[in-house]
């Protein structure tokens, strides 16, 4: 039996990972602002700073731009340029990261279901509307149009009031240390750290559970007793 009435996921790098032509979109925030494009995807992940900032999208880009142009001498506008990598990225193309439709699936056996997002509904619908998650799902928060993200409890509160589930019966599994982790401590779910790295610390966190693969949850979905015993 689940010990949890409800059971709320992330849905960036939790259930999906996009699939998309990033070169094609890369190329056409170039062609957007009209310049002659420099360097590649490739060599722009490694300047951003962490995890993405769901609170300022475009500057997190903006400052990985900013420092790709200073390496290639060129003068631009990152911000600009950030605006149209965004822009062009096709949201809608997604699959579901490894485990996430078994995890899915088990979880509305025996309890209620949501997502709680960071995103905007403009940029995470598609998605939603990709995987097929609202036929799947009892709700869905957007945060990003809320007037606190994570991990501010606001979005937390709005999924579990939607349930009718009280934060103590409901579990929250997320990748994010700051975000979700965090989010879900603060607003008094259980959580699950989807570790993106086998080797990635906790850093003081302390999720309920720490998993490296959704092929792992029914672990979750079946312990009948406290994480902690």
């Amino acid at each position: 039996m689940n010990r949890y009435e409800a059971v709320l996921f992330d849905l960036d790098g939790t259930l999906c990972r996009q699939t998309g032509d990033v070169t094609a979109a890369y190329e056409a925030a170039f062609e957007s602002v009209g310049i002659d494009p420099f360097g590649e995807p490739g060599a722009l992940w490694p300047l951003l700073d962490g995890p993405p900032d769901p609170d300022d999208h475009v500057g997190y880009l903006a400052t990985g731009f900013a420092r790709l142009a200073t390496i290639h001498d060129r003068r631009v506008d990152p911000v600009a340029l950030s605006t149209a990598f965004v822009a062009a990225v096709d949201h809608g193309a997604v699959e579901f990261t490894p485990g996430a439709e078994a995890a899915l699936d088990g979880a509305r056996e025996t309890a209620r279901t949501g997502l709680v997002t960071n995103g905007p509904r403009s940029r995470q619908s598609p998605k939603v509307e990709a995987l097929g998650l609202a036929e799947r799902l009892d709700t869905v928060v957007y945060a990003g149009d809320l007037p606190r993200r994570k991990p501010h409890v606001e979005p937390f509160d709005r999924a579990l009031g939607a349930l009718d589930v009280a934060p103590a019966d409901a579990v929250y599994v997320g990748d994010s240390l700051k975000y979700d982790v965090a989010g879900a401590f603060t607003a008094g779910l259980d959580s699950v750290w989807l570790r993106p790295d086998p080797d990635a610390d906790d850093e003081g966190y302390r999720p309920t559970w720490t998993l490296d693969s959704l092929d792992a949850f029914d672990t979750v979905l079946e312990y009948p007793g406290e994480a902690g015993d």
